[in-house]
């Protein structure tokens, strides 16, 4: 009788000894869990306000027009729209220049740029040709692949 009072004390011992390091595994994994997650948002650099174009997303569609020796240069339809949607794209509207610009929050500076949707389609700006000139609403701009793009804009580059 006192062997088998034993056996089941020795049991019921070993089951609370598995429920106690189960229940710490389970704390040590949460405990990592939320130390990564802090530790990823607090590795994130710093944007700085001037640098922040919309904290609540936007949608623009600025125009591009390209111009290689004289002729107008079809712009493709669907880039930056695949495997992942680029939030900078053209839809089948891009016969017209139209650039979609669909940003769901945090919007930069750097985001918004005309070599975004350069680098978005695969192609380097400049390897249209020689002597760029580009104009912005009418007047004259330098910035190039530094443009931040606005709500209806209307870009155009020449290329010789």
């Amino acid at each position: 009788m006192e062997q088998q009072m034993n056996e089941k004390d020795q049991r019921r011992l070993s089951a609370q000894r598995k429920n106690s390091i189960t229940k710490a595994v389970w704390i040590i994994v949460a405990i990592v869990v939320v130390g990564g997650i802090v530790w990823l948002i607090a590795s994130q650099p710093k944007t700085s306000e001037s640098e922040i174009i919309s904290r609540s997303g936007l949608h623009w569609h600025p125009g591009l027009t390209i111009y290689v020796k004289g002729e107008k240069l079809e712009i493709p339809e669907n880039i930056g729209i695949g495997a992942v949607h680029q939030p900078i794209h053209t839809h089948d509207d891009s016969g017209q220049g139209v650039v979609h610009m669909e940003f769901q929050g945090l919007a930069r500076k750097q985001d918004v740029t005309l070599g975004q949707f350069f680098k978005n389609w695969g192609k380097d700006m400049r390897s249209f040709g020689t002597n760029m000139k580009m104009a912005v609403n009418g007047e004259e701009n330098t910035e190039y692949e530094n443009y931040i793009m606005g709500d209806k804009d209307k870009i155009e580059l020449r290329f010789d």
